[in-house]
């Protein structure tokens, strides 16, 4: 016997919160047991409250959670290039007189080398939720209005936009300290990987680049 939980929009979609299972032997059998149709793209599982692989076993008492991704809203991940404005939009506010944004690039040189491209790899549902996490932290610590954060995945270009944050707060200083301690803090923490592809070779960057 399991319980399983769901949250947002698997709580509407489903009409309730925690229900029990029984003959449920792997995290991957969950899913098809609950009759919910069609499984959500990017849905992630946690057992007793880590994260766990669709693979691992569950044992008597266990606890499923099931995890949806972050669609749409103010964080996200995209395979498509970012519409800087539409990330602005997201932090308008009538409370706001400033707001402040951030805008990573691809740059052609890196470290003495000639860069031909990106390659941006994430952590689909728990980045997404971090990144929130970090706004609601930055919330607590500023007197802010709202932060929006998009990062792209995948191949991105030179000159290319690879991040964009936004922060929207009723004084321009509490905006721009955001703004960089959002950037610090996504760039050592979120889990992002960055693939450089250079004239002569290609490296896996990591956190913190």
């Amino acid at each position: 016997m399991i319980r399983v939980r769901l949250f947002a929009g698997l709580r509407e979609r489903a009409g309730w919160s925690e229900r029990e299972l029984e003959t449920v032997e792997r995290v991957a059998d969950v899913w098809p047991a609950l009759g919910l149709g069609e499984e959500p793209a990017g849905l992630l599982y946690a057992v007793n409250k880590r994260y766990a692989e669709r693979e691992a076993t569950l044992a008597d008492g266990d606890e499923v959670a099931l995890i949806p991704p972050v669609s749409g809203g103010a964080f996200r991940l995209t395979d498509q290039a970012i519409d800087v404005a539409a990330v602005i939009r997201e932090v308008s506010d009538p409370r706001a007189g400033g707001t402040a944004t951030f805008i990573g690039t691809t740059r052609a040189h890196s470290r003495g080398r000639t860069v031909r491209f990106l390659d941006y790899e994430a952590y689909g549902g728990m980045a997404e939720q971090m990144m929130a996490e970090l706004a609601e932290e930055l919330k607590r610590k500023q007197e802010l209005c709202e932060v929006a954060i998009t990062h792209r995945t995948g191949r991105v270009e030179i000159g290319e936009p690879s991040v964009v944050i936004a922060v929207s707060a009723p004084h321009r200083t509490a905006a721009l300290a955001a703004c960089k301690e959002a950037i610090d803090t996504l760039k050592g923490t979120v889990p992002l990987w960055k693939k450089e592809l250079y004239e002569g070779g290609e490296e896996w960057i990591g956190r913190g680049s």
